[in-house]
């Protein structure tokens, strides 16, 4: 038995069936079965009436489930009841997701670092759905992600902005109609392994606009590159901190209400670093507010 069975069978009960709960835990409904029939078979018992259309918990089920709940919390404690917040000193591991390394996160950490000299802040870089994984292995202490329509058992998000929908276009461009240049241009597309991508996917099905693609990236920098160099337009998210001394690209609003990522900062629950953390967004949302990294 493992502490990541126990938290898959919580996310079945709190998201009703094994597929949510997969896509909760960031893993195949294949995996999610398997774990589940380990456990029935360990502890001999059925945890599920698999007669209906979806597998529901037996009574047994549930009553281990709140079991395990317990567990779980207990576990996650252990760290922070033995050494309790160490403070603003020593190492913090922060992901981020490549988008705001060159604006939020640099002038945020700038003002960490004004307010807690001692901290030591060790940056990794990785796509959302990456970044929560390796929070849950807890190979790193918190991450800025752009959050997902379900967040993954047994972490939690502090939102930081909303970084609305908008059309990069080469500066020359005489339309300003973003929907045009969508049908008429060739398209940069941003990487759909991430959230913001796959969020851009879907607003090109719904409005009903097909795109000729010419290439897929990750970062807004080089995004940006090949649209200042007239290879075609993209779709990205509108900073919520500008970085410095960025492209004169064309940047237009889509029409009418946009979808918009929200950037949020995500950690483990019963971390023993929440004091850091709390500090951490306390920089992030000073530096939306203040909206440029400049020299």
């Amino acid at each position: 038995m493992s502490i990541r069975q126990l938290r898959t069978l919580l996310a079945i009960q709190d998201h009703g069936s094994f597929s949510a709960a997969a896509a909760a835990c960031h893993v195949t409904h294949a995996a999610v079965s398997q774990q589940m029939k380990a456990l029935e078979t360990l502890w001999g018992v059925a945890l599920f009436d698999r007669k209906g259309r979806r597998p529901e918990l037996t009574p047994t089920g549930r009553a281990l489930a709140a079991k395990a709940d317990e567990i779980i919390r207990a576990y996650d404690g252990i760290l922070a009841s033995v050494i309790g917040d160490q403070g603003f000193q020593g190492e913090f591991v922060l992901g981020a997701v490549p988008t705001t390394l060159t604006g939020l996160v640099p002038l945020a950490l700038s003002l960490l670092r004004q307010r807690h000299a001692d901290l030591r802040v060790t940056i990794y870089p990785g796509l959302s759905r990456q970044l929560m994984q390796q929070l849950d292995r807890g190979a790193i202490d918190a991450a800025i992600i752009t959050r997902p329509d379900l967040l993954p058992q047994g972490l939690a998000c502090l939102d930081i902005a909303a970084e609305p929908m908008q059309l990069l276009a080469p500066p020359q461009t005489d339309s300003d109609d973003p929907i045009e240049l969508l049908r008429t241009r060739p398209f940069i597309r941003f990487d759909r392994n991430a959230i913001f991508g796959q969020m851009v996917e879907g607003w090109l099905q719904k409005h009903k606009i097909t795109v000729r693609d010419s290439m897929e990236l990750e970062g807004l920098e080089a995004i940006s590159s090949m649209v200042m160099a007239n290879l075609g337009v993209s779709i990205v998210p509108k900073r919520c901190v500008r970085n410095m001394n960025p492209l004169p690209v064309k940047r237009l609003a889509l029409s009418g209400n946009p979808p918009a990522r929200q950037l949020g900062l995500a950690y483990r629950d019963g971390t023993p670093k929440l004091s850091v953390i709390k500090a951490g967004e306390t920089a992030l949302l000073d530096a939306v507010a203040i909206g440029e990294f400049s020299s």
